[in-house]
């Protein structure tokens, strides 16, 4: 049995003027015990798809299961063997670190102590700060104790919303270990992200934009299918050189990636030479094949 089904699932929103498709014609299945990640950029349908699966929000058209129960018919069924973190901080600010968590087990009918083993590697760090109010934490341990609420009652299911988003790099490190942890504890994981370095710290994941799926597989067989030479192009006016290797004649594409602009030409075996006679103009000029990533595989979807 699959913990996550979804069944060419459709949502929209109408304003005065027109009409948004959020999720458009989305299918996928997550199994039991899988971390799987949602990759997309902001506005690319991903809280939508959270919102639907964890019954908040109902689709317009398509189905969907969690644990094999309908996310309509059976809707409170589900909220009780699932753990939903949204991508905004939503628990009380004005509540310490502690009354939240009691809170939140209190209405599961549950206790800190009862589950204890279950989030006893987030709460250790949180404990020092146990009676702190929520307003007042760092971002990470916002995060932390929004994670230690969503377990606290035992779910089968964790959903994440783009939760490291605005965390600093430690923390976010952090985060992918404890989820890798709960993951060899038995619990199916759905995570969103816009970070696509995130995406290889999946088991399987879904490329996502404008409410399409792009592709999904295991990260690796992903980048795979990026079926062109890449280059990384860097020269001391970055900004020119984006400039000039998008216009010049045999680009396929050319994008900003860090230090570097990353380069595809539409030649199998591209003439270099004539490519750096073509930016004779541009000084400290370094060009390097490099191998492709996942955010360079997303880029090429995106064009077709």
């Amino acid at each position: 049995m699959n913990a996550i089904e979804v069944n060419n699932i459709t949502k929209t929103y109408s304003t005065k003027k027109n009409t948004i498709t959020a999720v458009d014609d989305v299918s996928f299945s997550v199994s039991e015990g899988e971390l799987f990640g949602l990759i997309g950029p902001d506005g690319s349908g991903k809280t939508s798809i959270f919102r639907i699966l964890t019954t908040v929000l109902l689709a317009d058209k398509g189905t969907a299961k969690v644990m094999n129960l309908d996310v309509v018919k059976n809707y409170t069924s589900i909220r009780n063997i699932i753990g939903y973190m949204p991508g905004r901080f939503s628990l009380y600010q004005d509540l310490t670190v502690e009354e939240n968590l009691n809170f939140f087990a209190t209405i599961f009918n549950t206790t800190i102590q009862e589950n204890y083993d279950l989030v006893a590697d987030i709460y250790k760090q949180l404990e020092p700060f146990k009676t702190r109010r929520a307003g007042k934490l760092s971002g990470g341990m916002k995060q932390k104790l929004a994670l230690s609420c969503a377990l606290i009652h035992k779910p089968k299911i964790l959903f994440l919303d783009e939760p490291t988003t605005g965390v600093d790099p430690v923390s976010r490190k952090e985060f992918w270990e404890m989820l890798k942890r709960l993951k060899a504890q038995g619990i199916s994981i759905l995570v969103s992200t816009p970070y696509m370095d995130e995406a290889n710290l999946c088991d399987r994941i879904a490329l996502i934009q404008t409410g399409k799926i792009l592709e999904i597989d295991i990260p690796q067989n992903i980048v795979n299918r990026f079926d062109k030479n890449l280059y990384a192009v860097k020269s001391k006016s970055m900004f020119n050189l984006l400039n000039d290797l998008r216009a010049y004649s045999k680009t396929e594409s050319c994008f900003a990636f860090g230090q570097y602009h990353h380069l595809v030409l539409n030649e199998e075996h591209p003439d270099m030479n004539e490519l750096k006679s073509y930016l004779k103009d541009h000084t400290e000029l370094e060009i390097t094949q490099i191998k492709p990533n996942i955010e360079d595989r997303f880029m090429q979807l995106m064009r077709k």
